[in-house]
């Protein structure tokens, strides 16, 4: 899912109602959304990017690269 559930937004916030746990998304530093009720709308990713528990793109990974045995190459 991409967004936390209400469940999910009261065990992150320790609140239940919407002006609590918008105070503390604002303490935490959590980017959210207010939706047209007045609830929060958080995405999962941006959680776990404040939370520092995303992972880093961090690209490719390099190429492996296979070095020939040499022994063979430096015997006469």
């Amino acid at each position: 899912m991409l967004t936390l559930t209400h469940e999910e937004l009261i065990e992150l916030t320790g609140k239940a109602r919407k002006s609590g746990q918008i105070e503390a998304l604002r303490f935490l530093s959590i980017p959210f959304k207010i939706r047209p009720d007045g609830t929060p709308v958080v995405l999962r990713a941006a959680m776990e990017a404040a939370l520092g528990h995303a992972t880093k793109n961090q690209g490719p990974t390099p190429p492996r690269v296979r070095v020939p045995e040499t022994r063979r190459v430096l015997v006469r």
